[in-house]
């Protein structure tokens, strides 16, 4: 692709949870075999537990598990975890409009929260690594979305001005971030239908067909 003086944006920075991928029937669904209604209570608590870990300090398995015994949850946390922190479905329409944007030259990143466990599997077994030209993973990056440090560091990463990035996120709070940090951003997901984000792509000016 040949740029002109008039093009703004050469990277889109992309979510992944909501964007990229889907946890099938929700954490909560997925919870329930274990925890039954107590399932939302325990999502929340250990969400919150984790937090730490999304910044990529601690280790979040023996958190987990000890938080599984105090519920009175006897199966081994890495068995929970593989069956509901890796239950992951990739959307595939979102794939291929990264794809076709690196075909037409624009730079394609990952950006989202994650703790390592989740990011490993995300980078090797899904494939994240070879799809992305630079990948962003807050464990990584040592902060976590909402905060505007982590799109400043993100755009280091990428090696380019804040405001030459487009970032697509599902979450409000993170919209506000990066526009914190000088990017351009846009709240999306997935069931709102891929046509309405390549809506956004042409208020951009970036070429996703």
């Amino acid at each position: 692709m040949i740029w002109s003086m008039g093009d703004s944006i050469r990277h889109v920075l992309f979510d992944a949870d909501g964007v990229l991928q889907d946890l099938p029937g929700g954490w909560y669904a997925a919870m329930e075999p274990y925890l039954g209604d107590r399932a939302r209570d325990f999502l929340h608590e250990t969400w919150s537990d984790e937090l730490p870990m999304l910044a990529g300090r601690g280790d979040y398995m023996p958190v987990l598990a000890a938080s599984l015994e105090k519920y009175g949850v006897s199966t081994p946390a890495i068995e929970v975890y593989d069956a509901v922190w890796k239950n992951i479905v990739l959307i595939e329409e979102s794939l291929d409009i990264v794809r076709t944007l690196k075909r037409n030259g624009y730079g394609v990143h990952l950006g989202t929260n994650q703790e390592c466990y989740r990011g490993a599997h995300m980078r090797e077994v899904l494939g994240y690594d070879d799809l992305f030209d630079v990948s962003c993973y807050s464990y990584d990056l040592g902060v976590a979305k909402p905060n505007p440090s982590f799109f400043t560091r993100a755009a280091e990463r990428i090696g380019a001005d804040a405001d030459s990035i487009l970032f697509i996120d599902d979450t409000a709070k993170n919209i506000t971030g990066a526009r914190t940090a000088g990017l351009q951003a846009e709240q999306w997901d997935f069931t709102q239908g891929h046509f309405a984000l390549h809506a956004l792509f042409t208020k951009h000016g970036v070429a996703a067909a």
